[in-house]
């Protein structure tokens, strides 16, 4: 995929990445697939906690690392997926991916585990360290039509592109109960995954 279709945002702290999170769960829908790629640290659950603000979610979004998967009933139904600690490929298949995201939002972190059997069409996300401490960056690359129409929708519900690399302000909506720490921690390698090998 071209880098012209891409698209990067610099975050400061845990609410920040959380308030752009919520901003992307606002134009999400039933269908939606979002892919969350990156090190240790960099702050996908904080996101994954804003998505669930921005769907309205009941109860606060934790990491489902030992259970692959968390639900959570909102204005659309988040299926918040971890292949942390998925070891073989085939595990996937047993999860029924492609079920889950026909019946709600699927979020999932770690598709550096099993790309080539994940759902295609939607937006991958890398977050990976910033310039300076706590700083994260964000690069949304998007996969397929709807991974177009969402990034599209998300940037338009936002600051305009030439205000695309400051951080954006935090988030005011309230949240259901007070997120824990997700991130933002001592620096690490980011790992990435390609956005997509078909045009």
């Amino acid at each position: 995929m071209s880098a012209e279709h891409d698209y990067e945002l610099a975050t400061a702290g845990e609410e920040e990445t959380r308030g752009i999170g919520e901003r992307l769960g606002r134009v999400l829908r039933r269908g939606d697939v979002v892919l969350l790629s990156g090190d240790l640290g960099t702050g996908k659950t904080c996101f994954t906690q804003g998505i669930g603000r921005g769907l309205a979610c009941r109860g606060a979004v934790n990491s489902p690392s030992f259970v692959l998967m968390n639900e959570y009933e909102g204005r659309e139904t988040l299926y918040h997926v971890d292949l942390y600690r998925i070891e073989d490929v085939e595990e996937l298949d047993d999860l029924g991916l492609w079920d889950y995201a026909e019946r709600g939002v699927l979020v999932i972190e770690w598709p550096e585990r099993g790309p080539e059997l994940l759902p295609g069409d939607g937006l991958v996300i890398e977050l990976r360290y910033g310039d300076v401490d706590r700083q994260r960056r964000l690069r949304f690359l998007p996969r397929g039509p709807r991974g177009s129409e969402l990034l599209e929708s998300f940037r338009a519900a936002g600051p305009s592109s030439s205000q695309s690399t400051r951080p954006p302000p935090a988030s005011r909506s309230p949240s259901p109960a007070r997120a824990r720490s997700c991130g933002h921690a001592s620096r690490r390698p980011a790992v990435t995954i390609p956005a997509s090998s078909s045009p």
